[in-house]
């Protein structure tokens, strides 16, 4: 059974960090390039970061670009987003997708994504 979890978000002040993770199971992660999503309140889910299956290649949003930093540990199943320098337009429901090496390039769109988390809430806010 697949499984893809996010964990890490929280509440946090403007100009703060947090450390998203994203654990997989049931699935041959080496082999699946991982992005990263959000969408906050009435906006359409936006692609801000993705990394390629063996870690070589990363991509970033320019909304985030210089402040996140994707990264992976496959001997761990496990992706990460370290967040810094916050501002409240980075509150969002984050996710994390699972994208089939090959199966896309770069960021990509939400559709090349073949298994997704449930998400977590990051707000920031003083």
């Amino acid at each position: 059974q697949v499984h893809l979890v996010e964990s890490g978000g929280g509440l946090v002040q403007p100009g703060g960090s947090l450390r998203l993770s994203c654990s997989a199971s049931g699935f041959p992660f080496d082999r699946y390039d991982i992005g990263w999503y959000r969408q906050a309140p009435g906006k359409e889910r936006e692609g801000i970061s993705s990394i390629s299956m063996g870690g070589h290649s990363t991509y970033y949003a320019d909304s985030v670009r210089g402040r996140f930093t994707i990264s992976r540990d496959n001997a761990k199943n496990t992706a990460y987003l370290q967040m810094n320098t916050l501002t409240p337009e980075d509150t969002a429901v984050y996710y994390c997708g699972a994208r089939p090496v090959a199966s896309g390039w770069g960021i990509g769109t939400p559709a090349e994504y073949e298994y997704w988390g449930q998400g977590t809430q990051v707000t920031v806010s003083s």
